[in-house]
């Protein structure tokens, strides 16, 4: 990245900082991104501010029909939150810097954990489509990093460490809440992200099995990435659509992928929900650091 681009990138991050510095009601501790057909996970937070991305300097602007495009503030269970109501994409044509623009800035304000939600396809046969998978772990096969270029020290290590990129704890804490919920269709897997938007073929399909992959979607890493460099943990869900077998493929729909999404919305709400409202078993350290 050539100095002026990476400069005028500085530049609109701090810009974007100090507006929503003087804009939102209060620096929300945790931030949860919301993926395809997960947009109504919002219903559940008591909301005080609506930031169309349109209206904050520099955010990208989402492209995708069912990614509404809203900065939400408000409490969910007490917890202050802000809610990503729609991401983008490298598909779309943003760099990974412009994907993690806004967890980079809401890092910048002060956000500890981040809870990232994505709609994915499922790659493990013994994964059921409808259910919700912890991310323990994943892939990025995106060809790009949001780090490449210079760093910024203040901002977080030039070679952040990623032994751990999801919160162990956390993944022990959202599993414990599933079986407390009665949520059956709850698991754990790696995740992997694909440039997109083609969907996946079938040899494709059984490549990504093979090296080891459960789920596949086109979204998430980055902004993982970014977290982690930034210091904040980080807890992961994907909503499996579909599993397909690519000795007897069948084609993918996206509509079919956020109908199965939005099904499963109120199910990742209740287990979203219970994990905050148990926050204080796991977050009192993290927030010591903010």
């Amino acid at each position: 990245m050539a100095d002026r681009e990476f400069s005028d990138y500085v530049q609109r991050v701090q810009e974007c900082v100090a507006k929503l510095r003087d804009t939102l009601p209060f620096l929300p501790r945790t931030v949860i991104q919301l993926g395809t057909g997960l947009g109504d996970f919002v219903s559940r937070i008591d909301t005080r501010l609506v930031l169309p991305y349109a209206d904050i300097p520099h955010f990208p602007v989402s492209t995708v029909e069912s990614h509404q495009g809203n900065l939400i503030l408000g409490y969910l269970e007490g917890e202050p939150v802000a809610a990503l109501q729609g991401r983008f994409h490298f598909y779309e044509g943003y760099s990974t810097r412009e994907i993690t623009f806004p967890v980079r800035v809401l890092s910048l304000l002060g956000a500890r954990l981040l809870l990232v939600t994505n709609a994915a396809g499922g790659l493990n046969p013994l994964i059921a489509p409808g259910s919700i998978m912890v991310i323990r772990d994943h892939l990025n096969f995106l060809g790009e990093n949001p780090l490449r270029g210079p760093n910024i020290d203040e901002w977080g290590p030039r070679f952040p460490d990623l032994s751990t990129p999801y919160h162990p704890a956390l993944i022990k804490t959202a599993l414990d809440a599933a079986r407390s919920c009665g949520l059956v269709k709850v698991i754990s897997g790696t995740y992997v992200c694909i440039p997109g938007p083609s969907l996946e073929t079938p040899a494709e399909t059984r490549w990504l099995r093979d090296v080891g992959a459960d789920a596949v979607g086109m979204s998430t890493v980055p902004e993982v990435i970014v977290a982690r460099h930034a210091g904040m943990e980080v807890l992961g869900f994907s909503v499996v659509s579909n599993v397909n077998d690519p000795d007897n493929f069948q084609p993918i729909l996206l509509e079919d992928i956020i109908r199965t999404a939005a099904k499963v919305t109120p199910q990742l709400q209740q287990l979203i929900v219970e994990i905050i409202a148990h926050r204080q078993s796991f977050t009192a350290q993290i927030f010591q650091k903010s």
